[in-house]
C-alpha cells in the first residue's frame, strides 16, 4: 500500500534534517575559518589593536553579527572587507585575506601596507579590489588575471614598478582600471581590455604605442608618461605627417624645370639673345652700374611694398581685433579671478560691453591630485563637445591643454528676476558654493556678464541615470530637479545630484514643460512657473526609484510616439491587481535573493509618490527606509561604489553578466 502524504513527509523529514544540520556545519567550519584568517590579518596590520578594537572574538564571537568594523557577511561567509584610512599597515598582513576565499569585495584603501602585492587567486569570486593610497612595491602579480570575475581593480598611487603582466588581459569583465601614481614600465597593450570603461595610468614610466582600441579614453588617462605616444596623445615619431601639399606642388614644378647647365642658347653662337647685340653697343657693363641698377629696383619694390602695408595694414588688424573681440565675447569676456568688471572700448564699431571675471569657488581637482584654475586664454583653446541643452542653457564638456576635463554649462537666456541682477546672482551662485555633499556635483567656479554668464563643474564621464538606464538614443530631457537626467555619474561610479538651486533660474515655457514630464508632483502649478518643495522633491524621487525597479520611462509619451499612462499610476495599478511581480525589470529578476529587498523599494517608492503630499514620507524618513533596505540586502559597497554581488551589476554602468545595458 503505497504512502499516503502525511506518511511521506514524515520519510522525507530525516533526511532534510541531516542536510540542513551537515550544511550548518560546513558555514560554521567556513566561518570559523574566517576569523582564523581575520585574526591573523588583525595581529599584522594592527598590533596596537586601536584601529580594529571591534575584533575582539571574546567580547565579539561573531563577526557576522555587525559588531566587527568594516566586516559584512552573507551566507554565513565573510564576503566583504572594508577597512579605508585606519592607519594599518604591515608587508605580512596581507597574505592572510588571501584564506577569505568567499570575500566578493576587498578595500583597503588609503592606509600603509607595503611590501607586495601578495597571491591573491584563491579569491576566485572577488569583484571590487581596492588597494590604492598604500606603499604597495614590486611588480604587479600576474596571479590577479585568474580573478575572472573583477569588475573594479585600482591600485594606484603605490610604488608598484615593472610591466604590466600580459595575463592582466584574462579580465573581460574588467569596467574600470586604476594604476596611476606608480612607477609602471612598457606598454599598455595588456590592458586593452573590451569593457574597459574608466582607465588612467598616468604619472608611471610607460613607453610605446598606444593601441587604436584605447583612442577613446582622454589624453589625461595617459598623461605623465613621457615614452607613450598616438591618440590620443600626441603622434608618434614613425607617425610622420602628410607633406604639405603646397609644397608638394613647389617640388613637383620645380622638377620640371631643367637645371641651368642644360639650357640651349637660343642664338647660334650659344650666347643668350641679346648679348651680342649689347656686346656691339658696348663691350662690357660696368660693376657700379650694375651695382645702381639692382638698387634701383630694391628701392622701387621697399616703396611699393610699404605703400600696399600701409594702405591694407590698419583694414587687417581692425578685422583680426574684431574677430577675436567677438569670439571673446561669445564665450567670456575675461576669466582671470583678479580682473575688475568694467567697459572696454570693442575695436569693432565703437560698441562697449561689460567686462566680467571668473570667479572660483573652488578649485578644480585634477586627476593627478594637483588643483589648479585656468584663464580665458586657455577656455578659449579648449576643445569643446555639446553635452546637451536644459531650460537654463546649455552644457559643454571642455578639454583643457593639459587633459583638465570641466563641464561649462552656459546660463546665457537666463532672464528671471534672480538672474536680472548681477548682485544677487553672484549671492546665488556664493550660496550653491557653499553646497558640499558627496553626491552633489560641485559648482567650482561661475562666470558673470551682462550678455553671459556661465557656471563650471566637475566632468562626469559616464554621463547620466538616464542614458544609463534608457540608453544614449533617446532624446534628452530638458533641465529639471530630481530626475535620472540630473543623477550623474563621476570617474569612480559615485551619484551625483547636479544642477541643485538652478531651476529657481527659470527657464522657457518649452523647456519647462518638459522638465515637468513624469516628475512634477500632481499639486505643483502648471509649468512654466518656477515651483520647488520638498514634498515634491519626494515625489520625484520616487519617481526615479520606479525607474529603477521597472526599466520603464517616466513620463507620458515614449521616444517612438506611443502613450502610456504616467509611471506611478501605472505601477500602482498593477499593484492592485496583485501582479507585483510583472512590475520588475526583467534584469533584476534575473537575480536571485533580492525579491524581499525589491519589494521593500517598490513599497518606498509607492509612498514617495502618494497624489496626496501630506502621505508622503519626509526626506529624513525615505533615507533611513533606503538604508534599512540597503543593510537588509547587503548591497551597500566600499565609498559609496556599491556592486550587487549577485548579478555582478558594477557600481558605475548598469551592465549584466552578458555585458548588456538595462533597458
Amino acid at each position: 500500500m503505497p504512502p499516503n502524504g502525511s506518511t511521506a513527509l514524515l520519510l522525507l523529514l530525516p533526511p532534510l534534517l541531516l542536510l540542513l544540520l551537515l550544511r550548518s556545519f560546513a558555514n560554521a567550519g567556513s566561518l570559523d575559518a574566517d576569523v582564523a584568517a581575520l585574526s591573523d590579518f588583525r595581529l599584522v596590520a594592527d598590533p596596537s589593536g586601536a584601529a580594529l578594537a571591534t575584533w575582539n572574538v571574546s567580547a565579539n564571537p561573531a563577526p557576522c553579527a555587525g559588531a566587527w568594523r568594516g566586516v559584512t557577511c552573507a551566507g554565513g561567509r565573510v564576503t566583504r572587507l572594508v577597512l579605508e584610512g585606519l592607519g594599518l599597515s604591515g608587508a605580512a598582513a596581507l597574505p592572510a585575506l588571501a584564506r577569505l576565499d568567499g570575500l566578493r569585495v576587498l578595500s583597503l584603501k588609503g592606509n600603509g601596507f607595503s611590501g607586495e602585492i601578495p597571491d591573491l587567486s584563491p579569491l576566485a569570486g572577488l569583484k571590487l579590489l581596492f588597494l590604492a593610497g598604500n606603499e604597495l612595491s614590486g611588480a604587479i602579480p600576474p596571479s590577479l588575471g585568474a580573478l575572472y570575475r573583477l569588475y573594479r581593480l585600482d591600485l594606484s598611487s603605490n610604488k608598484l614598478s615593472g610591466a604590466v603582466p600580459p595575463e592582466l588581459s584574462r579580465l573581460d569583465r574588467l569596467l574600470t582600471l586604476r594604476l596611476d601614481s606608480n612607477r609602471l614600465s612598457g606598454g599598455v597593450d595588456a590592458i586593452a581590455l573590451p569593457r574597459l570603461q574608466e582607465l588612467n595610468v598616468s604619472n608611471n614610466l610607460m613607453s610605446g604605442r598606444i593601441p587604436a582600441a584605447m583612442a577613446s579614453f582622454p589624453a589625461a588617462a595617459f598623461g605623465g608618461n613621457v615614452g607613450l605616444c598616438s591618440a590620443p596623445l600626441p603622434p608618434c615619431k614613425d607617425e610622420a605627417p602628410q607633406p604639405n601639399a603646397s609644397a608638394a606642388v613647389n617640388a613637383s614644378a620645380a622638377g620640371d624645370c631643367p637645371p641651368a647647365s642644360a639650357m640651349v642658347a637660343s642664338s647660334p653662337s650659344g650666347k643668350p639673345a641679346g648679348a651680342e647685340a649689347a656686346s656691339g653697343v658696348k663691350g662690357k657693363m660696368s660693376r657700379a652700374a650694375v651695382v645702381a641698377i639692382v638698387a634701383g629696383d630694391f628701392a622701387v619694390v621697399g616703396l611699393v611694398a610699404g605703400l600696399l602695408f600701409c594702405y591694407f595694414w590698419p583694414r587687417l588688424s581692425g578685422r583680426r581685433s574684431a574677430r577675436r573681440l567677438q569670439q571673446g565675447e561669445k564665450i567670456v569676456y575675461s576669466s582671470s579671478p583678479y580682473g575688475a568688471a568694467g567697459v572696454v572700448a570693442a575695436a569693432a564699431g565703437g560698441s562697449t560691453f561689460e567686462r566680467g571675471k571668473m570667479v572660483f569657488l573652488e578649485d578644480l581637482s585634477c586627476s593627478d591630485g594637483r588643483t589648479r584654475r585656468f584663464e580665458l586664454e586657455e577656455l578659449l583653446r579648449a576643445s569643446a563637445e555639446m553635452l546637451g541643452k536644459g531650460g537654463c542653457g546649455t552644457a559643454y564638456k571642455a578639454v583643457l591643454d593639459d587633459g583638465t576635463v570641466v563641464t561649462v554649462k552656459r546660463l546665457r537666456d537666463a532672464a528671471t528676476p534672480a538672474a536680472a541682477s548681477k548682485k544677487d546672482f553672484e549671492h546665488h551662485m556664493a550660496v550653491l558654493g557653499r553646497l558640499r555633499h558627496p553626491n552633489i556635483v560641485p559648482l567650482n567656479a561661475y562666470y558673470y556678464a551682462r550678455d553671459e554668464k556661465l557656471l563650471v563643474y566637475e566632468y562626469m564621464p559616464n554621463g547620466s541615470l538616464f542614458s544609463v538606464l534608457h540608453g544614449n538614443g533617446t532624446p534628452k530631457l530638458a533641465h529639471g530637479n530630481i530626475k535620472s537626467t540630473n543623477i550623474l555619474l563621476d570617474r569612480f561610479g559615485v551619484a551625483r545630484l547636479a544642477d541643485c538651486g538652478l531651476a529657481q533660474l527659470g527657464s522657457s515655457p518649452a523647456a519647462a514643460a518638459a522638465r515637468s514630464a513624469g516628475y512634477r508632483a500632481p499639486e505643483a502649478p502648471p509649468p512654466p512657473r518656477p515651483w520647488a518643495s520638498h514634498r515634491g522633491d519626494v515625489y520625484a524621487f520616487g519617481v526615479v526609484l520606479l525607474e529603477l525597479l521597472t526599466g520603464r520611462f517616466p513620463g507620458s509619451e515614449l521616444p517612438n510616439g506611443g502613450v502610456v499612462v504616467e509611471l506611478p499610476r501605472w505601477v500602482q495599478s498593477v499593484v492592485r491587481e496583485e501582479w507585483t511581480s510583472e512590475v520588475f525589470d526583467l534584469e533584476l529578476m534575473k537575480d536571485k535573493g533580492i525579491e524581499e529587498e525589491m519589494v521593500a523599494m517598490l513599497q518606498l517608492a509607492l509612498s514617495c509618490t502618494a497624489a496626496a503630499p501630506e502621505q508622503r514620507p519626509k526626506v529624513g524618513y525615505v533615507v533611513k527606509m533606503v538604508d534599512e533596505v540597503r543593510a537588509c540586502g547587503e548591497t551597500a559597497s566600499p565609498s559609496h561604489e556599491s556592486m550587487d554581488e549577485s548579478s555582478g551589476v558594477s557600481d558605475s554602468p548598469a551592465v549584466s553578466e552578458g555585458g548588456a545595458l538595462s533597458q
